[in-house]
């Protein structure tokens, strides 16, 4: 059975940092490319970071060079550096993996939280 795990999140005090990890018990897990989203309550879920198969690095703008994602396909994981959290960062954060050759394998995990709050 296929999982995506995250972990990592907590409660942060603006300006802190935390790291995200996202494990995948994929086969060929460097045929993914991951996505990190987020959540807020009462909000849509929204784009942060994307990785592709051959390390293409995409952020949303309102990262503005804060998080820095890094993947490791001999352990299967994608990780997410937050920096500079700010209350407006607080939400669930979500991975997702999606195969490059066919939509069929497409995974999301079940979210860590992210409260940044002094």
């Amino acid at each position: 059975q296929v999982r995506l795990v995250e972990s990592g999140g907590g409660l942060v005090q603006p300006g802190g940092s935390l790291r995200l990890s996202c494990a995948a018990s994929v086969n060929h897990f460097s045929l993914y490319g991951v996505d990190w989203y987020r959540q807020a309550p009462g909000n849509e879920r929204e784009l942060v970071a994307s990785i592709t198969s051959t390390n293409i690095i995409n952020y949303a703008r309102f990262v503005k060079g804060r998080f820095t994602i890094s993947r490791d396909n001999a352990k299967n994981t994608v990780t997410l550096q937050m920096t500079s959290l700010q209350p407006a960062d607080t939400a669930g954060y979500y991975c997702n993996a999606k195969h490059v050759y066919t939509s069929k394998y497409n995974y999301w995990g079940q979210g860590t939280q992210v409260t940044v709050s002094a």
